[in-house]
Order: structure tokens, then C-alpha cells, then sequence
């Protein structure tokens, strides 16, 4: 991870399905989440979507950049 854990967030755009969104996200996330995409060998909005995908299938989805951090922490710690 090349960024500091204490930075405020940083707005990126995405695109999932054909539509581009906002996401903001600490750095730190953002490295992790490029990293993910790289070990699966996938782009940053490919995974994204795949994580969108499953956030909306949860009885209670949480918001994207919430799904995102969730989803990165859990797989650190699986």
C-alpha cells in the first residue's frame, strides 16, 4: 500500500454497467481495492460492478463506497 491510512476520502468516477458513478474513498481503500482487481485479474470497474451486484442482493444493501470497504475488509480477513 503506497498511501497514508489517515487521508480523507478521494471522489473517483467508475463505471458499472454502461453508467459512470462517483465513489469516494480513502486512498488506502482505493489501493486495496486495485490490488483485488489485480490479483483477480480484472479491471477496478469490472470488480466494482461485481461487488455492486452482490450489495443490491443483500436484504439490507448497504451504500456502494460502505459495500466496498465491507468488501475489502472481509477479504483481508477471510
Amino acid at each position: 500500500m503506497t498511501s497514508a491510512p489517515y487521508h480523507p476520502p478521494v471522489k473517483r468516477s467508475v463505471t458499472i454497467n454502461g453508467h459512470q458513478t462517483s465513489i469516494s474513498l480513502e486512498p488506502l481503500f482505493w489501493d486495496m481495492l486495485k490490488a483485488a482487481a489485480e490479483s483477480r485479474g480484472v479491471a477496478v470497474n469490472a470488480l466494482v460492478a461485481e461487488i455492486d451486484a452482490e450489495r443490491i442482493r443483500s436484504k439490507t444493501p448497504p451504500g456502494l463506497a460502505g459495500a466496498i470497504r465491507i468488501w475489502l475488509v472481509t477479504q483481508t480477513t477471510d
